[in-house]
């Protein structure tokens, strides 16, 4: 291989070392991060049973959702996926951080969830099913040729 490689004028050992360069790159794992979590030095600065949601809201910020219910708790969330090739992405790390309020809106706990502790956190994207069907643009609208009725328009006299 080494022979090959000294026989080859120096433009073709150029694109040669290129291609290496690219190849080892696609294999490099792509990581992303997603969401936010507030630090541990701003965590500390809230007091359980003191501080309220404002307080809370100015120490950490706001949160990435809240509960359903109202008064329920602030959750914060941060993922972090790799992409690796054309492997289909993997959640590495998920960290939720909860902090819950009591009726008057006091914290009532503060309390992290994450992959390494077991607690598998699922992350849900609800979604308004359409009633489209898997058909083409031209499909679509060559599909309604026919099913025009002139008395469906609105203001027509009968």
């Amino acid at each position: 291989m080494l022979k090959v490689v000294n026989r080859l004028k120096p433009a073709s050992k150029t694109l040669v070392f290129a291609a290496c360069l690219a190849v080892a790159g696609a294999c490099t794992p792509i990581f992303k991060n997603h969401g936010y979590i507030p630090p541990p030095e701003d965590l500390a600065e809230i007091k359980v049973g003191v501080d309220t949601r404002e307080s809370v809201e100015e120490a950490v910020g706001a949160p990435s959702s809240s509960g359903v219910v109202r008064d329920s708790g602030f959750y914060y969330v941060r993922s972090r996926v790799r992409h690796y090739g054309p492997k289909r992405p993997e959640v590495v790390s998920r960290e939720l951080l909860a902090i819950s309020f009591d009726d008057r809106g006091v914290v009532r706990n503060i309390e992290r969830f994450g992959l390494e502790d077991g607690i598998v956190v699922p992350l849900d994207r609800r979604i308004t099913e359409s009633t489209i069907e898997n058909r083409g643009f031209l499909r679509q609208l060559l599909g309604n040729i026919g099913n025009f009725n002139p008395a469906n328009i609105p203001g027509a006299s009968n």
